[in-house]
């Protein structure tokens, strides 16, 4: 599912294996246990780095899982809005070191993050929910309005569902840097969380400010009205 160690002050939290690490119930739960004990483990100043093993970052809701019984949508949607809030309150600085494709749901879990590192050897960013016919979730929607500031690139992502390689998605400013395999990703990650760790910031100064910062994101992540539209999803 997934593995957590601490190198210094840096947290690194890897989903394991060569699945394509669907979003269920167990690795969502994974991930919270693991950001849990990052917080319980934090030093004044820490940063966490978010990895993957294989071929895939994360590639969505495990929506073979969810269509067998109507509710199960509606808990996986409940903890990844629960994962989002713990990233988004966590007392330190979040990298994702996206080694992988990162498609619908996924995409999301990098985006949560405070920044976002990819290979660009191989992997895309991809909102699939129109090509599948699906409507994206409102906090979805604040997320990429959050971290992606050029408004033709937010087209692209939602209305064009374009996939983007990491050096494209770096033009846009969808992403912070691209490198040359899923290892140099990794260690650039650990890179920038050092020089963050060395800033010595007050975690939870960190987070009380990312939190004004994403008030619109906590809003639509605590926003569960649109129910009806996600159980489709």
């Amino acid at each position: 599912m997934c593995t957590l160690e601490k190198k210094g002050n840096i947290f690194i939290l890897t989903l394991t294996g060569t699945t394509d690490h669907l979003l269920n119930p167990t690795l969502l739960t994974s991930i919270k246990s693991a950001l849990h004990r990052v917080r319980q483990e934090a030093t004044v100043s820490s940063a966490l780095i978010t990895t993957a093993h294989g071929k895939f970052f994360c590639n969505g809701y495990d929506i073979d899982w969810a269509q067998s019984i109507h509710d199960r949508i509606i808990l996986i949607d409940d903890l990844l809005r629960s994962v989002i809030s713990d990233l988004i309150s966590l007392p330190m600085p979040t990298i994702a070191a996206v080694t992988g494709h990162a498609s619908a749901a996924g995409y999301i879990l990098a985006l949560a993050h405070d920044y976002v590192l990819m290979r660009s050897d191989r992997g895309f960013l991809y909102m699939s929910e129109l090509d599948i016919d699906h409507v994206l979730p409102a906090y979805f929607i604040a997320i990429v309005e959050a971290k992606v500031g050029n408004p033709t690139a937010r087209r692209r992502i939602v209305m064009q569902a374009e996939k983007l390689p990491a050096k494209e998605a770096v033009r846009l400013g969808v992403i912070d840097s691209a490198h040359d395999s899923a290892e140099e990703t990794v260690k650039a990650a650990v890179s920038l969380g050092g020089d963050l760790v060395k800033r010595g910031w007050d975690g939870h100064v960190y987070a009380d400010n990312r939190k004004k910062f994403l008030s619109n994101v906590i809003r639509a992540v605590e926003d569960k009205s649109e129910r009806a539209i996600e159980s489709k999803l």
